[in-house]
């Protein structure tokens, strides 16, 4: 198989492992606190961790990870229907797996893919018992259909947060050095961070946290990188600080403040940064 080929197939698996990744904070948030809300979570981490596995095996081999995701599950009405689609994610992606591990010769990216093949049978089992939990204690989706000014604010929100994890983890792929690569590493981090607090704050007030993403930038030139990286970061710190102010709720304006105080100190990372790029 050539390099080529087998840079798709594992774009494939980043794909699958992206649409997973939302599909199950999906399921966290509208759970609410909870002991499966927190196994979920963990998994949901673990399928992170085999997207960073899988975008380094792509970057090494000359490659561009693929942040497109795949196609998600989201059809139910209870918690047991949407574990029963969780378990169908994982049957998914441990067919691809297995055909992926047949179809590829090279040996390090088939013991990638028989390491990440084991935990998608772990999670194959946990979601089949998390099925028979939700059903067995009655547990409801906690989301509500708040349509307000407030629920405008944080679906924004959410979605500034769920654009720049994208774009920061690929401009940590694609990065020159392997100081920019931590930094845009731990910034994504940092936006995921964010997210979940805003999507825990929506099902909180009432509302029902919509995960999408705008455009990321795509930009190969890490000059252009931190300057669309600082751009954007200018921007939403100038929406969160108007948005501090004219929402009442005092606990709300604390944590938009907060987060606008991240995103002022990302510009000075980024800034900082610019002039460690030598092109």
């Amino acid at each position: 198989m050539r390099k080529a080929e087998v840079i798709e197939l594992l774009n494939k698996d980043i794909e699958g492992e992206h649409a997973a990744i939302i599909q199950y904070l999906v399921h966290v948030y509208a759970m609410g606190e909870g002991e499966v809300a927190c196994e979920i979570e963990a998994i949901a981490r673990e399928e992170m961790r085999h997207l960073d596995w899988l975008a380094e095996a792509v970057t090494e081999m000359g490659g561009i990870p693929s942040f497109t995701r795949g196609a998600m599950r989201t059809t139910g009405k209870t918690v047991t229907s949407w574990m029963k689609n969780d378990v169908l994610a994982e049957e998914d992606a441990i067919k691809m797996y297995q055909n992926h591990i047949k179809a590829i010769n090279i040996a390090n990216i088939k013991r990638l893919l028989e390491r990440i093949l084991s935990d998608e049978q772990s999670h194959h089992g946990d979601f089949k018992s998390f099925a028979g939990k939700a059903d067995k204690e009655g547990m409801k989706d906690q989301r509500g259909e708040r349509k307000d000014k407030t629920a405008k604010v944080l679906n924004w929100g959410i979605e500034h947060e769920y654009t720049v994890v994208l774009q920061y983890l690929l401009h940590s792929y694609l990065a020159p050095n392997e100081e920019m690569k931590e930094e845009m590493q731990d910034q994504a981090v940092n936006e995921m961070q964010h997210l979940g607090w805003l999507a825990e704050k929506m099902v909180s007030r009432g509302g029902h946290p919509k995960i999408e993403h705008s455009r990321i930038d795509r930009s190969r030139k890490a000059s252009d990188m931190l300057n669309a990286d600082i751009k954007i970061e200018k921007q939403v710190a100038a929406v969160y600080t108007k948005a501090a102010k004219e929402l009442d709720d005092p606990k709300l304006k604390k944590l938009l403040t907060r987060i606008r105080d991240h995103e002022l100190y990302h510009v000075k990372v980024f800034s900082d940064l610019k002039k460690t790029i030598k092109e």
